[in-house]
């Protein structure tokens, strides 16, 4: 989903130029567009504050529109350009009107100037750029869950090397708690002690110990989440939802940042990537799989969520998943993705109206599920 600006292009470039970044890791290309005039002039820049900074100040005028790409550095150059008074647009690149399509040339160059003319012509889709503080949330979530990965591709590690050696363990989370890792412990052996017949056991010792490093960072990480969400009423209000929990509410929270700036629930659906694809023709309306486009990560966890909230058979998501199944056991994977929509909608809602959650019923009236059961706080 891309975020419409308040700002015309006209009135940004009526007072000054438009100033275009193709961001480059290493280096940029700069563009100049003085849309009134139709002239553009190029420069190439370091990819630094202290040279982003230099080419905002450059000019007696500085520019009163700065457009770059969506991409990893653009949060801090973002801040800078605020810094300085100068309005910013962060182009989404996955929009159609950026896309390149059957042209005989692509360079920076083409780059900077195609963005500074959509720009100027207001056909620029962009998007949301949240404050420092919002986005070191985030990064210390998606590390959190990396950290789990990391963790996950351990312990298959581990299952892995007791395969090939015709030994076996409990499955599940069985196989991880104190006892069962005792047991693995007194298999494992210093990698030093180990011959060519046992490299096995020194292999299982590293596995453990990485695994008990990486779980400590991980209650680490956990640590200091906790406390960040501890303070921030919009993630206890979140909380109020069935089988919502903390680490579901904050990455809710941090993603959406701001919820009124989705005017809809379909456009809030469409910004997680969980809306349909849908190619129309004539006569023909065809619907496929969901888009995924937008944060993956508030997708899995929806979707992860919405497999436990259907087994509690007394909420409303069990109702819902049922409902959405049609009593077909094949419908069950896309009545879990449709049950993380609402999920997803119910915590929107809740952000919106600074609501809470006004507890389950059977879910047979209709009205009452547009409205969400929602009381406000």
């Amino acid at each position: 989903m891309t975020d419409s600006t308040t700002t015309t292009a006209a009135a940004a470039t009526a007072a000054g130029t438009i100033l275009a970044i193709d961001l480059g890791k290493f280096r940029s290309v700069a563009c100049r567009y003085d849309a009134a005039a139709g002239t553009h002039a190029f420069e190439t820049i370091a990819t630094t504050p202290a040279a982003v900074h230099d080419l905002l100040v450059a000019d007696a005028a500085p520019p009163r529109l700065l457009v770059i790409e969506a991409c990893g550095v653009c949060g801090w150059i973002s801040d800078l350009a605020e810094s300085l008074s100068i309005e910013v647009r962060v182009a989404n690149v996955l929009g159609e009107a950026w896309r390149w399509k059957r042209v005989k040339r692509k360079t920076d160059r083409d780059d900077a100037l195609k963005l500074a003319k959509l720009a100027a012509s207001d056909q620029l889709p962009t998007v949301h750029v949240p404050r420092l503080a919002v986005r070191q949330h985030r990064s210390l979530i998606r590390h959190r869950h990396a950290l789990i990965d990391r963790r996950t591709g351990i312990k298959n590690t581990i299952r892995s090397l007791l395969d090939a050696q015709g030994l076996s363990m409990p499955m599940r989370s069985r196989g991880w708690t104190v006892a069962s890792v005792n047991e693995l412990k007194k298999l494992a052996r210093p990698l030093s002690e180990c011959d060519g017949d046992t490299l096995w056991r020194g292999q299982l010792d590293l596995e453990l110990r990485l695994l008990e490093a990486v779980s400590a960072l991980i209650k680490e990480a956990d640590k200091k989440l906790d406390a960040i969400a501890g303070q921030d009423e919009r993630v206890r209000r979140l909380k109020t939802i069935p089988q919502v929990g903390t680490r579901l509410a904050e990455l809710v929270v941090s993603t959406l940042d701001d919820a009124k700036r989705f005017k809809t629930a379909r456009q809030v659906s469409a910004y997680a990537g969980l809306v349909p694809r849908q190619y129309q023709s004539g006569q023909m309306n065809r619907l496929g799989r969901i888009t995924g486009q937008g944060p993956g990560l508030l997708r899995r966890v929806l979707v992860q969520v919405a497999w436990g909230l259907q087994r509690r058979r007394e909420t409303r998501g069990h109702a819902v998943f049922e409902r959405l199944c049609h009593g077909q056991r094949t419908r069950r994977k896309q009545a879990a993705v449709a049950l993380a929509r609402k999920i997803l909608i119910w915590c929107w809602a809740i952000l919106r109206d600074g609501s809470v959650w006004a507890g389950d019923g059977d879910g047979d009236d209709a009205r009452d599920r547009r409205r969400r059961r929602l009381a406000v706080a």
